[in-house]
């Protein structure tokens, strides 16, 4: 076929109704290194049609970023190289098509776009949704000003229709006074009111392909239960394509119409939702259904991956085994080891343009509790409740603002600094974020052995070492991972190696705070069992952080629900799951992603 305008594919031309919107072709990516060509996809191939929304799920590394990244040719070459494949994009009826303008109903082939056509489909075409909103937001510009420059660039408006228009765009996603919202900076506003920033953004200039990067990763269960309902009306309204990139399969189930699993680069199961999830047919696919701890019991070991498939050097056919082990339900102490008193934390508020002064805000407003020795009381609510405030309250990394914490029958509060340097040690915490509570310039030996180091200064540095190498293995990592740096390991790798460095002052009390949000599927369960393995043989008491409720459940003996600062509920794990009597713990529990057939059923 002769003069094809750029981009444009010269096969598949059916007719345009008959036609995915979008088609993946054996599409091939490499990354140089150092003169060498690391794999990232091997020749996957997929659809997505109008009005279907389909899910791509995989561990980190897979490459379902690095699939929704080629699509729009937003990957930097170098060191991104496509070596084969194609990207057959159908366009818009009418829609330009570069410098020729011929044969609007073909299909373009994103890979052999040329620039300027390329710049003419990103944002009115295919609109991207990103995982980090804060990072995606310019910060120095409002958030209508952003939504406004897409309108003015692709659609032609003038600054007073681009502002009308992104106004009407922010009342779509459901924001509360939106044309104050049009005026606020991203750092003005929470984590769910970015995102839908974020998709009033995408769906501004009406594409007909939306790819969603796990957009909903680090929000509750309330908020991500509203973005994903948002999405779902919204793509059935436009009538579009929907890709959709995640690691929880609980999602999948209940937005979804197809699902695409990816492992390593390569499509290992596909299909509609209701049947992958019911008979799944690939060991991969049966250990990560299987992985999550909903519908497990307490005291029950999580399978991992490792449990179902072992891939093994040589090997044409994975190895299937799966192996279930009982622990023994933990004894609790009836002797509290933390009694928390009337405890509040209240912040100033900033004073009014006219200097009148605001009442302060109570992130945490007279509670009370107490934590028994050996229990894990788990810490629920949405963000904004309180919980993280009281968390590190409890360890005086916040000042409180009255109340008492009694540890070990002495009240923390009444401590000067220098006597509370005693019980530092008998307290500590694992952060959410390992790579941020790491220092990038040492090693995670170095790291835990700086812990023996404040433990016993007179300690020979090889003793240190020693003790830090065995810590390592004690948590599930090779000896040799004491010379390597932060930036070397994988976030469950990273996160190990934080709770070996919590386990290094031989603590009597541990918080727990977000430690599994942000990992994937198949690592959480094996941090949990860690979790699991290390109480049961250290006897450590904690408190666990999360808004992750199937998370709380498994693992913790009694459930604290938070809401603006206050106890709403308190009781047994299973008691507040069977039967909440608080309505807001109630809705927590409705949005819960994923409890239809086939997710958490042991197979």
């Amino acid at each position: 076929m002769e003069d094809l305008p750029s981009g444009t594919s010269d096969f598949n031309l059916e007719a345009t109704d008959t036609i995915p919107l979008l088609q993946v072709k054996d599409l091939k990516v490499d990354f140089t290194d150092r003169g060498k060509s690391i794999p990232a996809l091997h020749g996957i191939s997929l659809e997505c049609n109008r009005g279907e929304m389909v899910a791509i799920v995989g561990e980190s590394g897979s490459g379902k970023s690095v699939t929704a990244l080629s699509i729009l040719q937003l990957l930097p070459a170098p060191p991104a190289l496509y070596t084969g494949g194609n990207i057959l994009l159908q366009r818009k009826e009418g829609g330009p098509l570069g410098r020729s303008g011929r044969f609007p109903s073909l299909p373009v082939d994103l890979l052999r776009a040329d620039a300027s056509l390329l710049r003419s489909i990103r944002g009115s075409e295919v609109s991207m949704i990103f995982q980090e909103p804060m990072t995606s937001l310019n910060p120095v510009f409002t958030c209508g000003v952003q939504i406004a420059e897409a309108l003015s660039l692709h659609l032609g408006l003038s600054r007073r229709e681009a502002r009308k228009q992104a106004i009407a765009c922010l009342e779509q996603v459901l924001l509360e006074n939106p044309d104050r919202i049009y005026d606020r900076y991203p750092h003005e506003l929470s984590g769910g009111q970015k995102q839908r920033v974020m998709i009033a953004m995408a769906i501004s200039c009406n594409p007909s392909l939306l790819i969603a990067d796990e957009p909903t990763t680090a929000l509750d269960v309330t908020v991500q239960k509203g973005i994903l309902d948002l999405l779902k009306a919204l793509q059935r309204e436009r009538n579009m394509g929907l890709l959709f990139i995640t690691h929880d399969l609980g999602l999948v189930q209940d937005t979804c119409d197809r699902v695409i699993l990816l492992y390593k680069g390569r499509i290992v199961e596909e299909g509609p939702v209701a049947k992958v999830f019911e008979q799944p047919s690939h060991p991969y696919t049966k250990a990560l259904l299987a992985c999550r701890p909903y519908g497990y019991p307490k005291g029950v070991r999580l399978p991992v991956i490792a449990d179902f498939w072992r891939e093994e050097v040589g090997a044409p056919h994975p190895k299937v085994e799966l192996i279930l082990t009982t622990a023994s339900a933990p004894i609790l102490s009836p002797d509290p080891l933390l009694t928390i008193e009337d405890l509040s934390v209240w912040f100033p508020s900033k004073a009014t343009w006219l200097s009148k002064a605001l009442p302060p805000v109570k992130a945490v407003d007279g509670v009370s509790f107490s934590i028994s020795e050996g229990e894990i009381l788990g810490l629920v609510g949405e963000s904004g409740s309180g919980k993280t405030t009281l968390g590190r309250a409890l360890l005086k990394l916040i000042p409180p603002t009255s109340g008492k914490i009694i540890f070990r029958h002495q009240n923390l509060l009444a401590l000067s600094t220098r006597e509370m340097r005693a019980y530092r040690r008998d307290l500590q915490i694992v952060f959410q974020d390992p790579y941020s509570a790491l220092n990038p310039r040492m090693t995670l030996g170095t790291a835990i052995s700086e812990v023996f180091r404040v433990r016993d200064p007179n300690a020979r540095s090889a003793s240190r070492e020693k003790r830090a190498k065995a810590l390592l293995e004690k948590v599930g990592l090779p000896r040799d991972f004491f010379n390597r740096y932060p930036h070397e390991c994988s976030g469950g790798q990273r996160q190990r190696a934080v709770i070996a460095r919590a386990l290094a002052m031989d603590p009597g009390f541990i918080l727990f705070d977000e430690s599994v949000s942000a990992l994937d599927v198949s690592v959480q369960a094996q941090i949990l069992n860690l979790i699991g393995d290390l109480k049961r043989e250290f006897g450590f008491t904690g408190v666990f952080i999360s808004h992750d409720l199937s998370v709380v459940r498994y693992l913790c003996d009694r459930i604290m629900v938070m809401n603006r600062g206050r106890i709403v509920e308190i009781g047994p794990a299973e008691s507040v799951f069977q039967n909440p009597t608080a309505p807001y713990t109630r809705n927590l529990l409705e949005a819960i992603p994923g409890k239809g057939p086939g997710y958490g059923k042991k197979p």
